[in-house]
């Protein structure tokens, strides 16, 4: 398979070559998408398209198509390539112009002719791209030039409609008419008459039939205003199209395209970053944007993470502390090493996480896109009655009614009921990603707004995860000191890494306690450790231990419950008699975590927290945070028991957790949180939505934007649907002119995409 496929990626390049020969000499460039005016953004503005691959018997090809701006392009692909036996499957992404087809290993020639004979300039991966790249280049600048045609349409066009209301002769406004028809609408023809021969009835045809059918009639100025108007509204909406696009783009531009690196000769100097390889040493000054994920090894400053994380405030590093590409160091200078090619780092993992995103649909955008394939047909059906109907059945005037026919023809497309989806949705992932939330698909924005019981694991998502010891007592049967028990206890935790040990040998350290040798250690799984100090035995663990060592008494009972009430852990130093001393760790909570239950409280989503942690702590911590239940001692099993349970009642449920630990339960629950997701690429790959930085309040902040994105989905297809059907019946009514018709298919798509892209300044 993969000798087959290396042959079709040699016949690709050919086929490359000689479409680049071809379109250098063309001088229209394919106009773009819906508006016939091809919109491109710079190079480094465009994600980059992920290289062919096998799958099974078969290859994925990502081929972008900078002429696909709508639905319009997606429907005249989609019907071609169904005709065609060796395209397995295709996908599109119209916010980056983004096509994958699934297809044979020998198919992709056919693919790119079949694109072509669309009029559509594929791009795709690898050395066949920059055959493609100047040409694309190349009708960039000249792009400019567009508007001088369209000015001069404009002008003729209304000379034409002045040519009719001074009396001129008819001839006048026919010519005027044509001179402007021709110098806008020649594009718009081309791609109506592609469509028509492919058995598609998109905006470009029926645009073509309503003004060839208005020229018919001897509507001169009609038509070529409506077709001037037309090609300025569509250009219009391209550009607001571009806004939405550049909204993901732009986190593309977060970091800078070389880095100072240090040589083998201890200079340092400016380097590509695909050239920086991990375990590089690269330096920073005091204003510069952070290159490549690493870690410091020299310096000190503060760094404003809010492009990746969404935080306020600058989060000082020190050596040791990791630093993300894409995030801008403050004051200090300082050095750090590489731990993550360019390719591979915290902002590129975001990037293609939201670029996944955009290419599963959402339920409301998978609803529109049956119902458009519906609607332009049933409305093309209508025309068709409006039109011959009243003159066969009624007498009515031929002119009269094959006019309402055409102006219903250009109601007819769905562009703006279809766009507003998927504008919509992007504007929603876009704003979130700029708040440090990063959301795998439109499906899971859709439903946070339905979320009614949210769980938390503790350590790490409502606590810091980082326990410090709180209590140190010594028992006053005991025939020990204080610095004694605690050098004993220092010692034996030092040699274990669980975090309660290291809780106590850190609290040790800080106090200047010393440590001692420990023979025979060993780790008692559940329970703590045990080793020989000085020939005598010790142990340095549980409640539990306690009892099986049989050191437990009434008044020691009494001091555990006590304090594990109090939402802390207990560990017990023993010697071969009895319990010497005993230390309380507590894990201690968040500020924000308060704030972050109240908040949810607010949007009317029940919390309740899992965790292995006994039940007396798990009471405590929730009764400190506000959580409405708690359950303890719960182990993987019995968190997704717990979140099967409460999804069998019919509630939407979601699960908080590191992305590991709670797998199970994060799979299990309709939508699953990752915490603290910045540099953890496990848990971008797996969860549903990625908080990037520990703040829970992000949370309810994602389901305040769900309900905000599902409002505008509503009020988009109410807009699209509603301001179609008036002029719909306006136009039955005799009320109806093909002016009208334009603003109520081109006016409602620029309402729709203004109105999703409100959502970027949530």
């Amino acid at each position: 398979m993969p000798h087959a496929h290396e042959a079709n990626v040699d016949q690709a390049e050919e086929a490359k070559a000689r479409a680049h020969n071809h379109e250098k000499h063309r001088h229209d460039h394919a106009g773009g998408g819906c508006c016939g005016v091809s919109a491109h953004p710079p190079a480094q503005l465009r994600t980059q398209l992920p290289p062919s691959e096998v799958v099974g018997n078969d290859v994925r090809t990502a081929i972008r198509i900078m002429q696909m701006d709508c639905p319009t392009e997606e429907a005249l692909i989609r019907k071609k390539f169904s005709r065609m036996p060796d395209v397995r499957s295709v996908e599109f992404n119209l916010m980056q112009r983004a096509l994958t087809v699934v297809h044979a290993p020998d198919a992709l020639d056919s693919i790119l002719a079949a694109l072509r004979s669309l009029d559509f300039t594929p791009e795709f991966a690898g050395p066949e791209t920059q055959a493609l790249q100047p040409a694309t280049q190349q009708a960039a600048p000249g792009q400019s030039k567009r508007w001088w045609p369209l000015a001069f349409a404009g002008v003729a066009a209304a000379a034409s409609e002045a040519a009719g209301w001074l009396g001129a002769p008819a001839w006048v406004a026919a010519v005027l008419a044509v001179i402007a028809i021709a110098s806008c609408g020649l594009t718009t023809y081309r791609k109506g008459w592609l469509a028509i021969r492919h058995g598609n009835l998109n905006i470009n045809a029926l645009m073509s039939i309503a003004v060839t059918g208005a020229l018919i009639l001897r509507q001169w100025p009609e038509a070529a205003m409506v077709m001037v108007l037309f090609t300025v509204a569509e250009l219009i909406e391209a550009k607001s199209l571009d806004r939405a696009r550049n909204a993901i783009q732009g986190l593309m531009q977060l970091t800078p395209e070389q880095a100072s690196v240090r040589q083998p000769d201890g200079s340092w100097r400016l380097t590509d970053l695909k050239a920086i390889a991990p375990g590089a040493l690269v330096r920073v000054k005091p204003g510069e944007r952070i290159a490549l994920d690493g870690e410091l090894v020299a310096g000190r400053s503060s760094v404003d993470q809010a492009p990746i994380t969404g935080e306020s405030l600058p989060v000082e590093k020190a050596i040791g502390d990791a630093v993300f590409a894409g995030t801008v160091n403050q004051t200090g200078s300082f050095d750090y090493r590489v731990t993550a090619a360019a390719s591979n780092t915290t902002l590129a993992r975001i990037i293609h996480a939201v670029e996944q995103a955009q290419r599963t649909k959402a339920p409301t955008q998978r609803f529109v896109d049956q119902f458009a394939r519906v609607y332009t047909p049933l409305v093309f059906a209508v025309a068709l009655a409006v039109a011959l109907v009243p003159p066969l059945l009624f007498g009515g005037m031929w002119q009269a009614w094959i006019y309402k026919a055409l102006v219903m023809l250009v109601i007819a497309c769905p562009c703006a009921l279809v766009i507003s989806t998927p504008v919509t949705i992007v504007s929603g992932l876009a704003a979130a990603a700029r708040k440090g939330i990063l959301i795998k698909g439109g499906a899971y924005l859709e439903q946070g707004r339905k979320l009614r019981r949210l769980a938390f694991d503790k350590t790490g998502t409502i606590t810091h995860g980082k326990p410090v010891q709180t209590e140190f007592v010594i028992f006053a049967d005991a025939d020990a000191d204080a610095a004694r028990c605690r050098t004993l206890a220092a010692s034996l935790a030092a040699r274990s890494d669980h975090p309660v040990s290291m809780a106590i040998a850190a609290a040790a350290k800080n106090d200047g306690v010393g440590k001692v040798t420990v023979d025979s250690f060993e780790a008692l799984a559940g329970r703590g450790v045990r080793g020989d100090i000085n020939g005598l035995t010790y142990w340095l663990g549980n409640h539990r231990l306690a009892e099986e060592l049989g050191r437990c008494s009434p008044s020691l009972e009494a001091r555990l419950d006590a304090l594990e009430r109090q939402g802390k852990t207990v560990v017990l130093l023993s010697d071969a008699e009895r319990v010497l001393a005993l230390f309380a760790v507590a894990d201690t909570v968040k500020k924000t975590s308060s704030a972050a239950i109240a908040e949810l409280h607010r949007v009317g989503v029940s919390t309740a927290m899992l965790t292995g942690d006994n039940p007396h702590t798990a009471a405590a911590i929730a009764q400190q945070v506000g959580i409405d239940e708690a359950r303890g001692n719960q182990l993987p099993q019995d968190k997704l028991d717990a979140i099967a349970q409460w999804s069998a009642d019919g509630a939407k449920v979601g699960m908080v957790g590191d992305g590991i630990n709670d797998a199970p339960a994060l799979a299990r629950a309709d939508i699953g949180f990752a915490m603290g997701a910045m540099g953890t690429g496990t848990a971008i790959e797996t969860a549903d939505v990625a908080l990037m930085d520990d703040d829970l309040r992000k949370i309810p902040l994602f389901i305040r934007l769900s309900k905000a994105t599902h409002a505008v989905l509503v009020q988009n297809i109410a807009l699209a649907l509603g301001i179609k059907c008036v002029f719909l019946v306006l136009t039955v009514m005799g009320l109806g002119t093909m002016w009208m018709a334009v603003f109520a298919d081109v006016g409602a798509s620029l309402l729709v995409v203004a109105n999703g892209l409100r959502l970027l300044r949530k």
